[in-house]
């Protein structure tokens, strides 16, 4: 079984110096996500409206269903031009823009529109998801939820909370629930035909063992949903660093116990990524590696 991972305290060790660059770090975090969140929000309209598509707005990545828009490379340059103001010193690790992790520096993992396709279809469940690693562990992170205008964030060992516009932060935790047959289930699939076919192999024998499934079509908002009580458990195979980096330390701050790749692994390996409510976590992770999901799906 892959590594699990778990925090809703930061280490003993840390200082009071620890403390307040993790709150520096989430509040930048937060800021970026916010910022890049309304951009997305405006440009929609304008890209995407009623005969203004225009004919370079989509192009396809890794397959002709996995798309990319102008608004995504837009906002990821919108984060990265206000962190090379904020912060010069650090480096970018961005889905659009590339990069990778380097050193002991702090490390921001960018995620301009996680649920593209949603985006793409003006259907309600897109995000933008920002985190800010060191050492490959996620120190601070948000996730902006575009079309409801609302943004969760979290702060290594300071707790996850939503962010709505006049309200008071409020404090996340993931459901009470203690069986997995009363668990409802978030999952994904990847866009690689290979990977799909066993995707849908173990949907059909997982199903009989929870009480459903939920398919939002964005990674970073199913883990926020497992810190929000929304769903109870979340599993997906073959994310990238991007997909998860934020979001899984929300859900972790919640409550939720993790098993995450290695964070320099590539999402073309097909790791298991997994979120679960601390009641049912044992359960779930068991069962998952009964059923042989806890192995890799690399794409065929």
């Amino acid at each position: 079984m892959p590594d699990s991972y778990s925090t809703s305290t930061a280490s003993n060790t840390t200082t009071a110096a620890d403390v307040a660059d993790i709150a520096e770090l989430r509040r930048v975090a937060v800021y970026l996500a916010e910022t890049a969140a309304a951009h997305v929000r405006s440009r929609r309209p304008e890209v995407f409206g009623p005969g203004t598509r225009a004919a370079d707005s989509v192009q396809a990545k890794s397959t002709p269903t996995d798309p990319v828009t102008v608004v995504d490379t837009e906002a990821e340059q919108l984060i990265r031009k206000l962190l090379d103001e904020l912060r010069p010193d650090d480096r970018i690790i961005g889905e659009e823009g590339g990069g990778a992790l380097n050193g002991d520096a702090v490390h921001w993992v960018l995620d301009p529109i996680d649920g593209t396709v949603n985006f793409l279809y003006g259907i309600p469940a897109y995000a933008v998801s920002v985190a800010a690693m060191r050492g490959g562990r996620s120190l601070a992170g948000a996730v902006a939820d575009v079309a409801h205008g609302t943004v969760y964030s979290a702060g290594l060992g300071q707790g996850a909370h939503l962010i709505q516009p006049g309200v008071d932060p409020i404090p996340l935790r993931c459901n009470e629930v203690d069986s997995a047959a009363m668990s409802l289930v978030a999952t994904g699939f990847a866009y690689n035909r290979h990977r799909r076919t066993r995707q849908g192999q173990l949907i059909a024998e997982l199903l009989p063992h929870i009480r459903d499934i939920r398919r939002v079509g964005a990674a970073a908002l199913d883990l926020c949903m497992v810190a929000e009580g929304r769903v109870d458990a979340h599993y997906e195979h073959g994310l990238n660093l991007w997909d998860w980096a934020a979001g899984a330390l929300i859900a972790a701050e919640a409550g939720a116990r993790l098993i995450l790749p290695a964070p320099e692994s590539s999402g073309a390996e097909g790791a298991l990524v997994v979120a679960a409510a601390p009641g049912v976590a044992d359960e779930m992770f068991g069962l998952l590696e009964e059923l042989g999901a806890t192995d890799a799906i690399p794409e065929g």
